[in-house]
């Protein structure tokens, strides 16, 4: 820091700029960098300025698409030394996707090796591959050496480049954009060129046309990758209004008929920019996890095409309902966004809707059509001026030869002579001179192409093409002058190109037909999964553990089976594959079951807790298949329980559905299907209490009420049962008794029982 000074005559140093005018100046100066010179494309060629500075670079280079290939590593190395100053690698990238037919409609470049494929493989190094323009390319830079756009010195001010190119035709909506910029993106997707050109052919005819008027030639995106969308209608119409919006798109499939009954879908287009690859991992991660039960298993057995093949778990299971879960688990269906924010005229973004885009490119191609006719009109005027002097020499012959063999100078010579048209053939000539030769003086052009001419041309039949061509020309430049003159006849060669272009890359160039289909949304109702699950019988098996399978055919129930070390038997009962299965925790906890998912009984089976998320500090207290007509009894060791529905319980996910609120040191000990009119509880203390049910609430969730009251411990086990059939438990020696006098354990809910009749068991349990 500089020190500070008392004298007069020393300015004070200027004040520093203030940081957030400083922070602000240049962050706008690097957002709008960012905006013009890389994010948005120009909507009158829909190229961002690397796309235009590597097709500008080939055609410098002659790649046309009748010509030879071109290592890529030249390609990208003369547009980043004389035109894009950045990595090269990012240029490369940049030219590899234009090559790439399943990411762009209409490619640009035509890749010879390894351009990348659909499962998202990056392509070769620019060294080991080959590249020209394709005919789209071309058309795109069709008139450009006819002073058709403006140019600008490049980087480094060496050379010039063009700021947009001529574009024959919408490249902006053919081949679509994407991007990212400061505060702003833009994605438009890829349509058919041949929709376009209809559309601005009806623009030209109809200038104030309707936006909804031109979705009757433009159908939609058509995208490269085909696929099937199935957005309505008025919503279309309503994106392309508005410039925003989305469309949602399906893969295409089939069903194929395998014989016996038996199916398998095919999908043999995807949504646009999906990686095969990273879809059939999905889906392969769904099979796993189980999210869709009846999908068996996925194949790719894609070559130079797609072909996806999907095996349900079930010749039962419904096609379109396997689809529909699949499109809402995986990128079989995806809604792909369009934001049509483009530079406008090359210097403003601007969020455009249809009609505006197509009205850009119509006018960028009047302004090319004008500039293009004015360049050739000075053509057509410098070959004229020539063609005057050419024909005064040949009227003039002998005098032109004598001032060229003779004279010191005849260049001067020739300028100073006056040639006057007093020849007898050239009476019929003087209409036809324009001002360029003025008191019968040649220009200097005149003189220097008479220097030059050959001697061969001095013949009759030179003479005569002279004249020809000379004629041609004034007819040519008449017809360019009127349609300078005339907005109709500009219009209406405007038309013709168009025509031109729609007939060059319609339906009969390679791949020119479109490809993305339309259909309906149709509304698949919903099929409960068991009734696409083959009804089968099976024995499930869960161990104190938590391991669980699911044994085929229903076995002995008290046949001996095999558990891990340390392990044993707990739950055992007969089921079907079509069951749910309720798993009551220790935690208060619900938790649902298929039984068409346990794995096989040929091993020990899967722990529980990786199919619903059981804390491992809880326990399971009950496992039973799910009867939508029961109600349950569930009680906490605190004594407090309640009823509810079994409809109620049902977990939609791995999470469960709490039911049963418990805290402090108490959990949830018993769940029991209602059997009876009457509840019988047993506390730790060994009495007992039996009182009717209906003083029991049915809730949804809670604490519930008290059963038993105690002073000291808990609750053991509660069961329900019919008064009139009496109350039955097993006695030490695993033999049934019961009881039918209860009338000295009777009482209300919440009192404290009587002791527990004589053999009833030590383990305070009735069952």
């Amino acid at each position: 820091m500089s020190e500070q000074t008392d004298d007069p005559n020393i300015e004070p140093p200027e004040l520093a700029e203030p940081l957030r005018r400083a922070i602000g100046e240049r962050y706008l100066t690097y957002a709008l960098s960012t905006i013009m010179n890389r994010a948005l494309p120009d909507a009158r060629d829909g190229l961002k300025p690397v796309h235009r500075r590597i097709l500008y670079a080939m055609h410098r280079l002659r790649l046309s698409s009748n010509g030879g290939f071109l290592k890529s590593a030249k390609i990208s190395g003369d547009t980043m030394g004389d035109f894009h100053p950045h990595g090269d690698s990012a240029i490369y990238d940049a030219m590899a996707r234009l090559a790439q037919d399943f990411n762009v409609r209409y490619p640009l470049v035509d890749g010879q090796g390894n351009f990348g494929n659909i499962d998202g493989d990056n392509p070769a190094a620019s060294r080991y591959t080959e590249a020209r323009m394709t005919a789209a390319a071309e058309a795109l830079l069709e008139g450009l050496a006819e002073d058709a756009v403006d140019f600008r010195p490049n980087y480094d001010g060496r050379l010039e480049e063009p700021e947009v190119l001529p574009a024959s035709f919408p490249n902006l909506l053919a081949n679509g954009a994407s991007g990212i910029a400061v505060g702003m993106a833009t994605n438009i997707p890829p349509h058919n060129i041949e929709e376009l050109c209809d559309a601005c052919l009806h623009m030209i005819k109809t200038p104030d046309v309707r936006d909804d008027t031109l979705l009757n030639y433009v159908k939609g995106p058509d995208f490269p990758t085909g696929g099937v969308i199935v957005e309505p209608p008025e919503s279309m119409a309503q994106t392309y209004r508005t410039g925003r919006g989305a469309f949602r798109v399906r893969a295409l499939h089939e069903v194929e008929d395998l014989g016996r009954g038996q199916w398998q879908i095919v999908v043999t287009e995807i949504p646009f920019q999906v990686q095969k690859s990273k879809l059939v991992e999905r889906i392969a991660e769904l099979i796993q996890n189980k999210k869709i039960p009846i999908l068996a298993d996925v194949r790719d057995e894609s070559a130079d095409d797609i072909r996806l093949v999907l095996e349900p778990r079930s010749k039962n299971v419904d096609p379109d309902v396997l689809m529909n879960m699949l499109y809402r688990n995986c990128d079989l269906e995806l809604r792909f966004s369009l934001n049509m924010n483009v530079l406008i005229d090359g210097r403003t973004p601007k969020v455009c809707s249809l009609k505006e885009v197509l009205r850009a490119f119509l006018d960028h191609r009047r302004e090319v059509l004008l500039r293009r006719s004015r360049f050739r009109l000075g053509k057509i005027d410098a070959r004229l001026e020539v063609l005057e002097g050419f024909i005064v020499a040949f009227l003039n012959l002998d005098r032109v030869i004598d001032i060229i063999r003779y004279d010191d100078d005849p260049k001067a010579a020739l300028m100073r002579e006056d040639w006057s048209l007093d020849h007898p053939k050239a009476t019929s000539e003087r209409d036809y001179m324009t001002p360029a030769v003025g008191e019968g003086e040649l220009t200097e052009a005149q003189t220097e192409a008479i220097l030059n001419m050959r001697l061969r041309s001095l013949r009759r039949l030179e003479e005569m093409e002279l004249r020809r061509e000379r004629d041609e020309l004034l007819i040519e430049r008449a017809g360019i002058e009127d349609l300078l003159e005339d907005e109709g006849l500009q219009w209406n060669r405007i038309a013709e190109q168009i025509r031109e272009t729609r007939k060059q890359f319609g339906k009969d160039y390679e791949g020119g037909a479109r490809r993305t289909r339309f259909a309906e949304a149709a509304e698949v109702e919903e099929v409960p999964l068991e009734a696409m699950i083959d009804r089968e019988p099976v024995t499930v098996v869960c161990s104190k553990m938590g391991w669980i399978r699911a044994m085929k055919g229903h076995i002995a129930l008290d046949q001996e089976l095999k558990y891990k070390d340390g392990d044993a038997g707990r739950h055992i009962f007969h089921a079907e594959t079509t069951d749910k299965l309720l798993l009551f925790g220790s935690n208060g906890r619900f938790y649902t079951l298929s039984v068409a998912n346990l794995p096989g009984g040929r091993g020990m089976g899967e722990p529980v807790r990786l199919m619903v998320d059981l804390p491992n500090e809880a326990e399971i207290i009950a496992l039973f298949i799910h009867d939508v007509a029961g109600k349950l009894l569930v009680a906490s060791s605190a004594g407090d329980g309640f009823l509810v529905s079994e409809a109620e319980v049902v977990a939609q996910t791995r999470s469960g559905k709490q039911v049963l609120n418990v805290r402090d040191d108490a959990k949830a000990l018993v769940c029991r299907r209602v059997n009876g009119d009457y509840v019988a509880c047993v506390g730790e203390n060994r009495k007992v209490l039996v009182f009717p049910i209906d003083e029991l609430p049915e809730m949804g969730r809670g604490k519930g009420v008290r059963l038993q009251r105690y002073k000291d411990g808990g609750l053991s086990d509660a069961t329900t049962f019919n008064l009139v059939d009496g109350l039955n438990w097993l006695d030490p020696a695993g033999r049934t008794r019961t009881e039918t006098d209860l009338a000295e354990w009777q009482g209300k809910r919440a009192s404290a029982g009587r002791m527990a009749p004589r053999g009833f068991p030590r383990d305070n349990k009735f069952s």
